[in-house]
């Protein structure tokens, strides 16, 4: 058994910051065996690792939902144990996390203010003056936001900056930023950047979690690695590199993260042809063989994930025929497109692809009850022998299939969304955006088992915003551009070029 690693080196000047061999178990499961970090004023320090490393636990404790179990936790150099979130924020700690939880109803300064407004001499709320200091609020961040506006219908970046205004205005010394930038356009994660870094100028510590390393190597100055619930390394960001991180992670060299098969392509199994609907997509047409990965690319909001909707049948489509196997699909019927022998794995997998309270077992088994069903009943034998077996040939870490699914991590959620439609065992797999939001040792596994799906026969296509992914799962790269295929590019011709200019419609400029 290799020792536990040693702790970062520490300074004489005391850490805004301090955590040291955190220990956190939920009853058999542990969740922490050495969370260890250290944050400096006036610095962006990442914190990565796989899904169920123990990042959520860590900063859970910080943000006082959780208490340790063990070890030591320092603020200032004082010891602190928080026994709610509200000590929490007193003591100057400030989560931002992935999908804000603001007030719809009210208006961004409402929601600035909301618990604490001033008030004046007869104890009347002091509206200019909240107003006067939203605005300088997002002065000083280098924003604008209007303050007058009801923060429903305002973008996920908007709400972002109201959280972090709000963070600022209570004086917050350590800012955590929990996976961010994952539903955020590229302008709008410049513009997060450039808050966040001017807030480090301000001398304010910032952690920042991603699964993105471009992100991490663009943005932060010291990056510290966590594994298995335990403290691997902490370093500067330039004293390392993609591949040594990705190796402390997983604790192995992962020497392709796209492991692609190359199998012989089959028969037509999926046509659709000249599919429109007003609006959103028109005159789609393309086919999938079998053995084939097909890649819909293209920017956010190009109409990839409504193609693949439609062709589901969940969502309607005005024109056009979808075929599986030589049989003509009736619309907007997805028990005749699961009949057919189609899946779908949604983007979003917690709100469409998961019942996030009921279990491992239940979730693994929703697509096919009907077949388990003796007499009506379904046994929970049956529905445990069913998904153990997705569940042990996808590797789902979890103590047991009664677990919530909830629970789990992101890449085992997806795991089990995965699960629960191979099951059907389909014809057809589309999967949309099947990595996002998980780690980097799961990303390769998923890629695994895209490229085996294909090798035994089956048509995968596959939506992805990223350019890695296609490049380096496709057979063809598909690409649309509002709601259009601009491109069918074969996967010896695609580069990041010519699907990017297909992408943004300027394929004749590339010329």
């Amino acid at each position: 058994m290799s020792e536990t690693p040693d702790a970062p080196a520490q300074p004489d000047a005391p850490a805004v910051l301090e955590l040291s061999r955190i220990a956190k178990a939920f009853g058999a499961v542990v969740a922490l065996t050495n969370g260890t970090l250290r944050l400096e004023r006036g610095s962006i320090h990442a914190l990565v690792g796989e899904n169920g490393a123990g990042k959520s636990t860590l900063v859970k404790i910080v943000a006082g939902l959780y208490q340790r179990d063990a070890g030591e936790f320092r603020l200032e150099g004082d010891s602190v144990d928080f026994t709610s979130t509200a000590q929490a924020k007193d003591a100057g700690i400030a989560v931002i996390y992935q999908e804000p939880t603001l007030f719809p109803d009210l208006s961004v300064t409402e929601n600035l203010f909301m618990g604490r407004q001033p008030r004046g001499a007869l104890g009347v709320i002091d509206r200019r003056a909240m107003r006067a200091e939203a605005l300088e609020l997002f002065e000083r961040l280098g924003v604008r936001i209007d303050p007058d506006r009801p923060t429903l219908g305002l973008s996920i970046a908007d709400q972002q900056i109201i959280e972090i205004a709000k963070a600022i205005s209570l004086d917050a010394r350590v800012l955590i930023m929990d996976e961010p930038t994952a539903a955020l356009s590229g302008v709008e994660v410049e513009r997060l950047f450039a808050v966040a870094r001017g807030l480090r100028d301000e001398g304010r510590a910032i952690l920042f979690i991603s699964h993105r390393f471009d992100e991490v190597f663009a943005l932060c100055d010291t990056v510290t690695v966590m594994r298995d619930g335990a403290y691997i390394a902490t370093s500067p960001i330039g004293d390392t590199t993609v591949a040594e991180i990705v190796r402390q992670m997983v604790g192995r060299d992962v020497t392709t993260l796209f492991p692609k098969q190359e199998v012989p392509i089959g028969d037509v199994v999926l046509e659709v042809e000249h599919l429109t609907q007003p609006g959103v997509f028109t005159d789609v047409s393309f086919v999938a063989r079998a053995g084939e990965i097909v890649a819909l690319a293209g920017l956010v909001g190009a109409g990839r994930s409504e193609i693949a909707r439609a062709v589901f049948g969940v969502d309607p489509y005005a024109s056009g025929t979808v075929t599986v196997a030589g049989r003509a699909l009736p619309r907007h019927s997805p028990a005749a497109a699961m009949r057919a022998g189609i899946a779908l794995v949604p983007e979003d997998r917690r709100q469409q692809g998961l019942v996030l309270s009921s279990s491992v077992a239940r979730n693994a088994t929703l697509a096919i009850r009907r077949q388990l069903a003796r007499l009506g009943l379904i046994t929970n034998a049956a529905e445990n022998a069913s998904a153990r077996i997705w569940a042990s040939r996808l590797e789902v870490k979890t103590a047991s299939l009664d677990t919530e699914v909830g629970t789990l991590s992101g890449g085992n959620q997806q795991k089990v969304v995965l699960g629960k439609w191979l099951a059907t065992d389909p014809k057809v797999l589309f999967v949309d955006e099947p990595t996002r939001g998980i780690d980097v040792g799961t990303k390769a596994e998923v890629h695994r088992l895209l490229s085996e799906l294909a090798g035994q026969g089956m048509a995968v296509v596959m939506i992805s915003s990223e350019l890695p992914e296609v490049l380096g799962m496709a057979d063809r790269v598909l690409v649309v551009h509002e709601g259009r295929i601009t491109a069918d590019i074969p996967r010896e011709e695609a580069t990041a070029e010519s699907v990017m200019f297909a992408a943004t419609h300027t394929a004749g400029e590339a010329a």
